[in-house]
């Protein structure tokens, strides 16, 4: 086997694989006398055909089976002899020169993994989450429980914030209907903020069977190009106004979410420990996420297309499938690929940086922390013993556990190995999901 390598770019490269005819040949002769057993001709007891017959009826067949299967060991065997890491699969063809000594030769254009320079991987500051639940996080907690369990009263006044009214309404703009002639009975809450702005506060004040048209204007990042920064007049009705009726906070009402707490203040304390819980996953979290920012911003890492393209693709899935499930058609030009490119990079980046991390430390995944995790999960359902057997009676949703509990244990390594600043973060800082900044309307 003759290899040679051409660089093309940092991480392109175009390598050149010779496969000697003398092995050809061989591993023709091989194929050919394994074949010659089982053949059967007219003539012939089966596997006694002669073999000069045998290599005229299969010697073409055979010798392309081989040539394939040698492309693909001698690509690999190259690979190791000229120390390369190749990034993905590679585009083979063979070569348009194929010599005078009737070997094969072949071209494998690939890219390769880039070097990864950990260099400073021990002078990262790191910022330590500082943060307890206190009272009026229980309070505020609880009463958010009491909306989630609010009903609504009809009332014969005109509305006000936290009231919900039910209306028909219709817009236009620029002479043109986008509501589809007239939304029948929708329901608003006043105060929630989920109409394009200045909606909500031209319905201030109304009462049912009450009319108004006015004029509103939507944002510019408006989703809908249409009617992006446009002014629209809308025609509203009001049907109904309801008041929010909040329940007690009593027995029944603590029996309600499944609590044991024979009263207000043990249902606090149990409000409270589960808010320590999810506080300190909340911590975990902002760590790792600071953790993470940090590796990315101070190890730049030249990407490999073919890595950055399937990560775009697997960040296209999920849209794909939802999209599928609601029945409906989506192409490429609604999925284009700026929409995904920088969230790919990055996830791509850290991915090759943590596995530097933990090729350079040998860091290896802790088994008995897997075990806790899937045990932490299958304690949400009835049969958890069930659920743990299902996770370990299949290596792919193993090795997803695995690859998460990997991940923490880097993330571990560098916050061991740099210092530590604790950072007094305020609880709805750290338990508060960051918007998308999506307009609804």
């Amino acid at each position: 086997m003759q290899v040679s390598v051409e660089k093309i770019s940092d991480l392109s490269r175009k390598m050149t694989v010779r496969v000697l005819e003398e092995s050809i040949q061989e591993k023709t002769e091989a194929r050919l006398k394994t074949l010659a057993k089982d053949v059967k001709l007219d003539g012939f007891r089966p596997g006694k055909v002669p073999f000069h017959v045998v290599k005229k009826m299969f010697g073409e067949r055979a010798r392309g089976e081989v040539i394939s299967a040698l492309v693909e060991s001698s690509y690999y065997e190259a690979l190791q002899s000229e120390s390369l890491k190749p990034a993905g699969a590679p585009h083979i063809v063979p070569s348009e020169d194929q010599g005078n000594d009737d070997g094969f030769e072949y071209v494998a254009d690939f890219e390769v993994l880039p070097e990864v320079d950990l260099a400073g991987i021990d002078q990262i500051e790191v910022k330590q989450p500082v943060c307890s639940v206190q009272e009026e996080n229980v309070s505020k907690t609880i009463e958010t429980l009491r909306l989630n369990k609010k009903e609504w009263r009809a009332v014969e006044r005109s509305g006000q914030e936290t009231d919900r009214l039910t209306f028909h309404f219709s817009g236009v703009c620029e002479d043109k209907n986008f509501t589809d002639g007239k939304v029948e009975n929708y329901q608003l809450e006043l105060g929630s903020n989920q109409m394009i702005p200045g909606f909500e506060d031209e319905l201030l004040g109304l009462s049912a069977g009450q009319q108004k048209v006015f004029d509103s204007v939507f944002p510019k990042e408006y989703g809908n190009a249409d009617l992006a920064g446009k002014t629209a007049t809308f025609d509203v009705e009001v049907v109904l106004v309801e008041e929010m009726n909040l329940p007690v906070v009593n027995e029944e009402f603590i029996k309600s979410f499944g609590s044991t707490a024979g009263d207000v203040d043990s249902f606090k304390g149990e409000v409270k420990a589960n808010l320590e819980i999810e506080l300190g996953q909340a911590i975990k979290r902002h760590l790792k996420n600071q953790v993470m920012d940090s590796l990315f911003d101070k190890f730049p890492i030249n990407l490999p297309d073919v890595l950055v393209d399937q990560e775009i693709e697997a960040l296209k899935q999920p849209y794909k499938e939802n999209a599928k499930r609601q029945k409906q058609v989506i192409s490429d030009s609604d999925l284009p690929r700026e929409m995904f490119e920088d969230q790919a990079k990055r996830r791509v980046a850290l991915g090759l940086l943590l596995s530097e991390i933990v090729q350079e430390n040998t860091i290896q995944v802790d088994a008995a922390r897997v075990r806790q995790e899937i045990e932490v999960m299958a304690n949400t359902y009835e049969k958890p013993e069930d659920v743990v057997n299902w996770y370990y009676a299949d290596k792919k949703r193993l090795a997803d556990v695995e690859k998460m509990i990997l991940e923490e244990q880097v993330i571990d390594w560098v916050v061991k190995h740099n210092t530590v600043v604790e950072e007094n973060v305020a609880f709805d800082e750290l338990m508060t999901p960051q918007n998308s900044g999506v307009v609804n309307g």
